[in-house]
């Protein structure tokens, strides 16, 4: 990424500042950094952590996605576009649906219709693991935001651009997540559980900023990225945190699963292990599907396979979990 230009939709979130951490330290020619978000207050405070006199190449641009013609004014000479810019919260999507439509659904073709009516090349899109057979109205828009990302790869033309999407589960520590939730809420000896079954995938930041690169680097165009990563138990996430505290049990929230999925049985005819990910590939690839597979040496998933938070093989300790966030949250635990 030196000597290109990067747009971040969504810049000023928690993936998003961490992604400008990472480019600015692994790609110091970067040749110009956007980012594009809608909260001038998160604007202003992250110029302070990266200002101008010192990170010559940042611009911040406020706009919405919502906002076709500011994107196309935003991507002018732009390289690359990262896609993180959503309306994300479960229940508030539940209650506000077509604010959610128009953020995640329009707001995607948006990004897209910019990106082929500029000259941008790369276009990664995060996904969730809440889009994999959704429940609520913010996996539903997620799963169509990213059937419109990978159907933009068969409108691209002669266009030297290519479409993918990244789909990972809850990143640790991301905002209105439950790390930090059950961190505040500690020092009053009560933690609210939503249910004690409950199961999620857990992924850090860094990790999926490396997806990110990942997929700018070696997509094809039109595969769902899909990380190994392990899974946690809520009430074990609960023990780390605060080994003493009363676990009260409060019910599922409206449109929540109580486990998680990022690869259904359905998606298995489709889906290839690459190793360190899986991909889920389009039922009408636009490339050599033998070449892909005989290139990067994928292995396709036997029949049936399913990747959720349940079943998984790899499960956080206590312990683990309590020396994760001390590394990567900074909590004094």
């Amino acid at each position: 990424m030196n000597q290109k230009s990067i747009l971040i939709t969504g810049g000023t979130g928690s993936l998003g500042r961490q992604l400008v951490r990472r480019i600015f330290a692994s790609y110091p020619d970067v040749k110009r950094l956007v980012i594009f978000s809608r909260d001038e207050q998160k604007q202003f405070q992250m110029a302070q952590e990266f200002p101008h006199e010192k990170y010559k190449s940042i611009r911040f641009f406020i706009g919405d996605v919502r906002d076709k013609e500011r994107l196309m004014r935003a991507m002018e000479g732009i390289d690359t576009v990262i896609h993180t810019a959503a309306m994300k919260h479960v229940h508030l999507a539940e209650y506000n649906p077509m604010e959610a439509v128009k953020t995640n659904i329009l707001g995607a073709q948006n990004v897209i219709d910019a990106c082929l009516a500029t000259n941008v090349k790369r276009v990664v899109a995060l996904s969730t693991d809440k889009a994999a057979a959704p429940i609520n109205l913010y996996g539903a828009t997620k799963l169509t935001s990213d059937k419109l990302f990978i159907a933009a790869n068969n409108i691209r033309g002669k266009r030297d651009i290519k479409f993918s999407v990244v789909r990972y589960g809850n990143v640790m520590g991301s905002n209105g997540s439950v790390m930090p939730f059950f961190y505040k809420k500690r020092k009053e000896g009560i933690l609210p559980i939503t249910d004690k079954q409950m199961t999620r995938f857990n992924i850090s930041l860094d990790e999926g900023v490396d997806m990110i690169f990942h997929a700018i680097k070696n997509a094809w165009g039109g595969e769902i990225f899909v990380p190994k990563i392990p899974s946690y138990r809520i009430i074990d996430v609960a023990k780390a945190i605060c080994p003493n505290c009363q676990l009260k049990e409060i019910g599922i929230r409206p449109g929540e699963k109580l486990h998680e999925e990022m690869i259904t049985a359905s998606d298995a005819f489709y889906t290839y292990d690459l190793g360190q990910y899986y991909v889920i590939l389009p039922s009408q690839p636009n490339f050599d599907l033998d070449k892909f597979i005989t290139e990067l040496q994928a292995i396709k998933v036997p029949a049936g396979f399913s990747y959720n938070s349940k079943d998984n093989d790899r499960f956080l300790s206590v312990s683990q979990l309590r020396e994760l966030m001390k590394k990567h949250l900074k909590f004094d635990l």
